[in-house]
């Protein structure tokens, strides 16, 4: 199997042993969570919805690292410190992806990195 470490100074780098994303068989790119921390390594807290907006911002960041959008994303995982912040989460969420949104999952978790509120990984296409 081929597969390729992505790495972009657009994002946060990873603050744990992971890769900021993986390029399998150049057909698939699969984004590691991202959470509301800018690539300055600034911790967004306090609103959900600029929480979230940091996250898709990463995402975004990586997803052009390899001349994608959010056009390309087939899967996305979103984990939620409390269901309570599923609207808001959701709605910067569908501002990013309003076209033939992909396949989702949201769960509620009981804890995240760096206690935050909000993570959202992606699965996407080339």
């Amino acid at each position: 199997m081929n597969r390729e470490i992505i790495s972009t100074p657009h994002a946060p780098g990873a603050i744990g042993p992971y890769s900021q994303a993986v390029a399998a068989e150049g057909k698939l790119l699969f984004i590691s969570g991202q959470i509301p921390l800018t690539p300055a390594g600034e911790l967004i807290t306090g609103d959900i919805a600029a929480q979230t907006k940091q996250c898709m911002e990463n995402l975004n960041a990586v997803l052009a690292s390899q001349g994608l959008t959010f056009g390309n994303v087939v899967k996305t995982t979103i984990f939620l410190s409390s269901m309570s912040h599923f609207a808001a989460v959701n709605e910067v969420y569908g501002s990013y992806l309003t076209a033939e949104p992909p396949a989702r999952a949201t769960v509620a978790v009981a804890g995240l990195p760096r206690g935050v509120d909000v993570e959202i990984e992606a699965i996407a296409v080339y």
